[in-house]
């Protein structure tokens, strides 16, 4: 370590070259825009305006090409020499209407969307700011084309074009937090990101696993949290921003602060927020099955079931979570960039909702089912340099470590003996990323990665009466996967109309696990797998003129098992148990996808694309024999045996549609609208809907802008899913979904109203408010164990300096 500080003082001696800083503000309120991209493809460098609408373009000087974007603005396009007659002075337009946008989610580089044949969808910082979503799963929301299933409260399980949970990639930072026990069913870990952290967010559609590897199936969600901005002249650059915040349905009371103080080669910035929510209440308006008649309460040593004062307070859903990131960042000169973050993450206890309301014999099935506490930290070193030479123009390294814990809590109504079950995961990697122009047409983007997770998963049994505790047996064995991988990916520009994309990965992944036989009799000790996957993609992006562009892309993704998939034991449902399978592949898709958006005189944009991915040798849930015995006791019940498998395929199709409308006076019009059809195969041949293919959904908005004041009166809607269109899998789940007149479980189609407000009172200050569901809707979106908050006031205060 002493080496490395040497090092970096010794690099901060280098000369620096005399900084010129352009100044970029919004043509009507003359106000400076943040996080504006700056990018030269013929010099290969690129700058981002700070919170002063400042950066340093020196690297970009003598560039006779310079893209200027950022979200909400039209694009502009000038010459070093033409920003320099200006006086570095520039003025953007405001515009919904935007064919391109800066976005790194397919590369891990700074690109125009422009020039990339998958669908990407970003959500920027001033939307995140409108919106005030309380988790990092209500931020994804936001865009409308990803569907959000709870399960509780503390919860939010991403679905994007009919795949979910482990056949999706999360990456912070350009770091991946997929871990080996990320599992088939919905899954909450989005919630340890920190939206007051996000400086912006992408959500890439379809297979990534050229670029991410294993479980990029359905899609990459990335998440850019806060940058240090550095000072561009003598003086200290310091700026942050202060939080309060309130909402009405949840009792949400919310503090953030974030600090950057910079200097020309040291910048520093630190965020903190503590987030706490009471027991959530739904709507007055809906199916009565969603009301919470009763709540299990603990009395003189017994479980007893109490009376719910209001029906409408989901009744336990509270908890509280807290956030901290500190990043340090150092740029001894143009050529390199440092930059080190740690990330903490620590949710309380919170209870299951959907388990809570589960009955056996007419009763309570649970006295408790909580989680512990969610808990999340990582380490991440990320160096950048920019340097021409025969193997790399951009060379970029991050290395990260990450800390993973989570548990289940559960009792059984009016029994003794508490399971408690605790997860960690260590999680170690490395990636390696270089981007090389090979002349003026191609743009080759190249690199290797290494990932290791150590799973450590322990069970304790406590008498509650006695206060005796034994070992329990765990739900996972201890366990390593690692992925190794090296990856091509080629941008050829033929002409101005007609760009190219291909590439290639080769992942090889491996998995080694003990299983303790002492609580069940499983007739193996050790498992190991290796496979190798070869994966690509290739598309092409078509411009007939500047307001047209056609894109289409073919793609291959894989999932390789991991330790959930092998070694777990747990409870899928009442009388049924799922076990340890040793003997399992890799499953693959295949994907083909067409995307068209026109805009019609800079007033009209229309974008339809439309996908199919069809999934082999599936990963499902199945019925299964443990030493020649299909049934086995389990949690004091005989129970079917089950097992993951290789025993399906699937296929899902759909359509993304949007449409974007500049009206006069400030006033513009959205609508983001998604269908998905996706089917299974079942154990017999036959087949069902597939569990994660949710019904159309979208949003359509209102929105208005002048002077410090932003608008947006929208409504977000969902589809009916009819009893005979459920999935196989949700058709028992009567405790979480509405009855039909027939006596069998469905999800109803609902809608939201809602408005939301942003004043700028002065330099400093910006209120927030809004009313979410104004009819006061009780609704529960599909295949979620808890309904969505009703009537909801919300009021925030931010303070900027």
């Amino acid at each position: 370590m002493r080496h490395i500080i040497l090092l970096m003082v010794l690099l901060g001696f280098v000369h620096m070259a005399s900084a010129q800083v352009i100044t970029i503000k919004d043509q009507t309120t003359e106000e400076p825009l943040e996080l504006v991209t700056l990018i030269s493809k013929s010099t290969h460098a690129y700058a981002t305006t700070n919170g002063k609408g400042q950066a340093d373009i020196s690297a970009l000087k003598d560039a006779e090409k310079i893209e200027i974007r950022t979200l909400g603005y039209k694009t502009e396009v000038k010459s070093y020499a033409q920003l320099e007659a200006e006086n570095f002075l520039l003025f953007m337009e405001p515009s919904n209407i935007s064919m391109d946008e800066v976005v790194i989610s397919a590369t891990r580089w700074n690109q125009s969307s422009s020039d990339v044949p998958s669908k990407i969808t970003s959500i920027s910082s001033e939307e995140i700011k409108l919106q005030n979503p309380q988790t990092a799963a209500d931020l994804l929301g936001i865009s409308g084309e990803v569907f959000i299933q709870k399960s509780q409260q503390g919860g939010g399980s991403p679905m994007i074009r009919g795949f979910a949970t482990n056949r999706l990639v999360y990456t912070i930072d350009g770091v991946r937090m997929n871990t080996a026990i990320f599992r088939g069913g919905n899954l909450q870990n989005v919630i340890s990101l920190d939206p007051f952290a996000t400086e912006h967010a992408e959500v890439l559609f379809g297979p990534g696993s050229v670029i991410y590897g294993s479980d990029a199936i359905g899609g990459v969600m990335s998440f850019q949290t806060l940058t240090p901005q550095f000072s561009l002249d003598d003086k200290p650059y310091i700026t942050g921003k202060a939080v309060m915040r309130y909402a009405s349905a949840n009792n949400e009371k919310t503090a953030h602060l974030d600090v950057n103080v910079g200097w020309k080669k040291w910048a520093f910035a630190t965020s903190i927020s503590s987030y706490d929510y009471d027991n959530l209440k739904q709507g007055s308006e809906g199916p009565d099955e969603f009301l919470r008649p009763y709540y299990v309460k603990r009395q003189d040593s017994m479980d007893v079931v109490v009376a719910n004062e209001d029906p409408k307070i989901q009744r336990p859903s509270g908890y509280s979570q807290m956030n901290l990131m500190q990043k340090v960042r150092f740029k001894p000169n143009k050529n390199w960039d440092f930059q080190y973050g740690l990330h903490y993450s620590e949710t309380s206890d919170y209870a299951r909702y959907d388990r809570r309301q589960r009955t056996r014999n007419g009763k309570p099935r649970y006295g408790e089912w909580n989680y512990g506490p969610q808990k999340w930290m990582m380490n991440n070193l990320n160096v950048t340099h920019f340097k021409e030479n025969s193997v790399y123009d951009q060379l970029s390294v991050r290395l990260a470590i990450q800390n993973f814990e989570e548990s289940r809590i559960s009792r059984n109504f009016n029994k003794p003996d508490r399971e408690t079950r605790i997860e960690k995961v260590d999680a170690y990697s490395a990636n390696v990323d270089f981007t090389k122009a090979l002349g003026e047409r191609h743009e080759l983007y190249y690199g290797v990665e290494a990932i290791t997770n150590d799973v450590n998963s322990t069970g304790t049994d406590l008498n509650i009466e006695t206060g005796v505790s034994q070992p329990g047996p765990s739900r996972y064995p201890e366990a390593t996967w690692s992925s190794y991988a090296a990856y091509v990916s080629d941008q050829f520009t033929i002409n101005d109309q007609v760009l190219l994309q291909g590439g290639l990965r080769y992942n090889f992944i491996e998995l080694d696990a003990e299983f303790d036989t002492q609580f069940y009799p499983f007739p193996f000790e050790k498992a190991s797998l290796n496979n190798g996957n070869l994966t690509g993609s290739l598309g092409v992006v078509y411009r007939p003129t500047r307001d047209w562009v056609i894109s289409s892309n073919a793609s291959t993704a894989f999932r390789a098992p991991n330790v959930d998939d092998v070694g777990k034991v747990f409870d899928s449902e009442p009388g049924a148990v799922v076990v340890p399978n040793p003997d399992l592949e890799a499953e693959y898709a295949y994907n083909v996808d067409l995307g068209i958006a026109k805009v019609f005189d800079d007033v009209v944009k229309i974008d339809v694309t439309g996908y199919y991915t069809h999934l082999k040798n599936a990963l499902v849930r199945r019925d299964f024999k443990l030493n020649g015995q299909d049934s086995i006791m389990y949690d004091g019940q005989l129970s079917q045996v089950q097992a993951i498998q290789n025993a399906a395929e699937a296929h899902v199709y759909g359509v993304q549609a949007g449409v974007e409308v500049k009206l006069p006076s400030g006033f513009g019009f959205s609508s983001d609208f998604n269908y998905q059809y996706g089917e299974e195969e079942l154990d017999d041949g036959s087949t069902s809907r597939s569990r994660h293919a949710a019904p159309w959904f979208g949003v359509s908005r209102l929105t208005y802008a002048a002077q410090g004041l932003n608008m947006q009166l929208y409504m977000n809607y969902s589809g009916k899913r009819e009893f005979e269109d459920l999935p196989e899998s949700e058709k028992g789940k009567t405790e979480i979904y509405a009855i039909d007149d027939n006596g069998n479980p469905y999800a109803p189609g609902w809608y939201t109203l809602n408005y939301k407000a942003s004043y700028r009172l002065s330099d400093m200050f910006t209120v927030t408010g809004g009313l979410e569901n104004i009819t006061d809707r009780r609704y529960r979106p599909y295949s979620s164990g808890i309904s969505g908050p009703g009537r909801n006031f919300i009021l925030s205060l931010r303070a900027d300096f």
